[in-house]
C-alpha cells in the first residue's frame, strides 16, 4: 500500500471516529467465529476503537465450543426451538465454556496486543448483578431471559479505560445462575447503554436474498423490513435471533444493529469506519 492509499483510508475514516468518538459499541461475537487469527484482528479492532474514544463493549456466545464439550463427555446436546436444553450438568459445562475458557482466551487475546497496559477486563453476566434473569421455562431447564441490565458495571469500566468482555451467564434474583442465549444479551445490554450501535460478527455475510448466493446481500433495511423477512424461507433457522435482535434494538433506540461477517479480518474496522461497509445494517427509518 502506497502512503497515498494509506492517507485516502485515514481521511475516509475521520468523519466516522469523530462521530462514534465518545459512543458506545456493542459487539456480539458468535462462537462459530471464534478463531485465533481472526480474535487477534478483532482484538486490534477493538483497541483501535478505544484510542479513538469509542467505548467498545464486547459480548460473546460459544455455541459450537460447549457441543464440543458436552460430546467429549458423553452428553448429547439438545435443543428445542433453536435453544440449548441446560439441565444442571449442562449448565456447568456452558460456564466452563464461556466464563472459564472463551472470555479468558478474548481477554488474554485483547490484553497482548495492547501496546502500553492490559485493557481487558472479563465480566460475566452474574458479576455485579450485570445481568438479572428470570427462568423462560421449566422445560428448558436453566435458559434465562434478561430482565434487567445494570448498564452502570459497564460504564463504570469504560470510564477506567477498560474494555469490557462479557460472557452470556445471568442469574435470578436468588443468584441462581441461567445460560443466556447471547443474541439476546448483546441487544439488552445495547438497549440498557443506549449504544450507538450494536454489531453482530458471525460466520455469514450478513442477511442474503439467497442464502446459497453471496453476493445476494441485502445492505441496508429498516427494522420493519428485516420483520417482513423473519420466517421467510430464505432465512436460515440460525440467523433468525439475531434478526429479531437487530429490529428490537434499534426499536428500543440503538442507532443502528449490523449484521457482518467475522470470518474477514477487520470486519469490525471495515463497517464501522468506511464509507462502503461490508453487511447488513439495520435502522428504524429509511434515510438512505
Amino acid at each position: 500500500m502506497t502512503p497515498s492509499q494509506t492517507a485516502t483510508i485515514l481521511i475516509e475514516a475521520l468523519p466516522y471516529i469523530r462521530r462514534f468518538a465518545g459512543k458506545s459499541v456493542v459487539v456480539k461475537l458468535g462462537g462459530a467465529a471464534i478463531d485465533q487469527e481472526l480474535d487477534r484482528a478483532l482484538a486490534q479492532d477493538v483497541l483501535l476503537l478505544r484510542s479513538v474514544g469509542v467505548r467498545c463493549v464486547l459480548v460473546h456466545g460459544g455455541g459450537p465450543q460447549v457441543d464440543a464439550l458436552m460430546k467429549r463427555m458423553g452428553k448429547a446436546p439438545e435443543f428445542r426451538d433453536g435453544l440449548r436444553v441446560t439441565d444442571a450438568e449442562t449448565l456447568e459445562i456452558v460456564r466452563m465454556v464461556l466464563t472459564g475458557k472463551i472470555n479468558r482466551d478474548l481477554v488474554a487475546t485483547i490484553n497482548r496486543e495492547a501496546l502500553e497496559e492490559p485493557v481487558a477486563v472479563g465480566v460475566s453476566g452474574e458479576d455485579a448483578g450485570l445481568l438479572t434473569v428470570t427462568q423462560r421455562d421449566p422445560a428448558l431447564g436453566f435458559v434465562g431471559d434478561v430482565q434487567q441490565v445494570r448498564a452502570s458495571v459497564l460504564h463504570r469500566l469504560l470510564d477506567e479505560g477498560l474494555a469490557p468482555v462479557v460472557s452470556t451467564i445471568g442469574a435470578d434474583a436468588a443468584g441462581q445462575p441461567f445460560n443466556v442465549n447471547a443474541d439476546e444479551a448483546a441487544r439488552a445490554i445495547a438497549v440498557a447503554m443506549a449504544a450507538e450501535k450494536i454489531v453482530y460478527l458471525t460466520a455469514a455475510p450478513g442477511l442474503l436474498e439467497d442464502v446459497a448466493d453471496p453476493s445476494s446481500l441485502v445492505p441496508r433495511l429498516t427494522a420493519a423490513e428485516l420483520r417482513d423477512r423473519i420466517g421467510h424461507e430464505s432465512i436460515s433457522a440460525g440467523m433468525i435471533p439475531k434478526l429479531r435482535a437487530c429490529a428490537e434494538a434499534v426499536e428500543g433506540g440503538v442507532g443502528t444493529a449490523h449484521i457482518i461477517d467475522g470470518r474477514v479480518p477487520h470486519a469490525l474496522l471495515i463497517e464501522l469506519l468506511t464509507d462502503k461497509g461490508i453487511g447488513t445494517m439495520v435502522k428504524m427509518e429509511k434515510d438512505w
